[in-house]
């Protein structure tokens, strides 16, 4: 990292219970499976020499549960921002792929098409995810300058985040980033104007 630039380590929670039917997990609980935590446990390793500053997370248990031992091996205290939580899937929360194409077919093509315009039915727009979660993220860079911080999220949120912040179109966040691995890091430098840097997707 150069002089005054905060470098965020961005990682989505660990593997849950819905990972093995690719069920979409919004605002719904989901707890973490036996492999998540040992996921959780390996970003804990990492984060114990990793220089830390500060570790946030979304409030759902799975982003917690996933932070919270990284966050102790760091020696920082665990921040839960609410406004972290994962995009609302609204009618698709749940749901797999081809449970979505029986109840509604056209909405999900839409979705497939443009997925931050054209949520699910009752769902949340992508651009109004990033409104509330940017300013989060923008807070931590301005509060740590030439910082270091780990933010355990949520996929579909990061991936909305990242296309905000490397100034490309939100309706691209799926065809961009096709998946952020679980309990994997992603390194991203935003800049004071302009886009950010990706300095590294899907790092274990």
């Amino acid at each position: 990292m150069g002089a005054g630039v905060t470098e965020l380590v961005l990682v989505r929670h660990g593997e849950t219970e819905w990972h093995d039917g690719n069920r979409y997990a919004g605002r719904t609980d989901v707890a973490l499976t036996a492999r998540g935590l040992e996921q959780a446990d390996a970003l804990a390793a990492w984060a114990a020499d990793a220089g830390l500053d500060a570790v946030v997370c979304s409030p759902l248990s799975r982003a917690r549960r996933t932070a919270e031992p990284a966050a102790a091996a760091a020696g920082c205290p665990l921040v839960v921002e609410p406004d972290l939580v994962e995009v609302d899937f609204g009618a698709g929360d749940g749901l797999t792929r081809p449970e979505m194409a029986d109840r509604f077919p056209e909405a999900l093509e839409a979705f497939l098409a443009a997925p931050s315009s054209c949520p699910f039915p009752d769902g949340e727009r992508g651009d109004a995810a990033v409104a509330r979660a940017r300013p989060v993220l923008d807070r931590v860079v301005a509060d740590r300058p030439d910082g270091r911080v780990l933010v355990v999220a949520h996929q579909t949120l990061l991936r909305l985040l990242l296309c905000e912040y490397l100034g490309l179109p939100l309706d691209h966040y799926r065809a961009v980033f096709p998946r952020l691995e679980s309990a994997a890091r992603t390194v991203l430098e935003p800049a004071a104007s302009g886009p950010a840097a990706l300095r590294a997707l899907n790092l274990r």
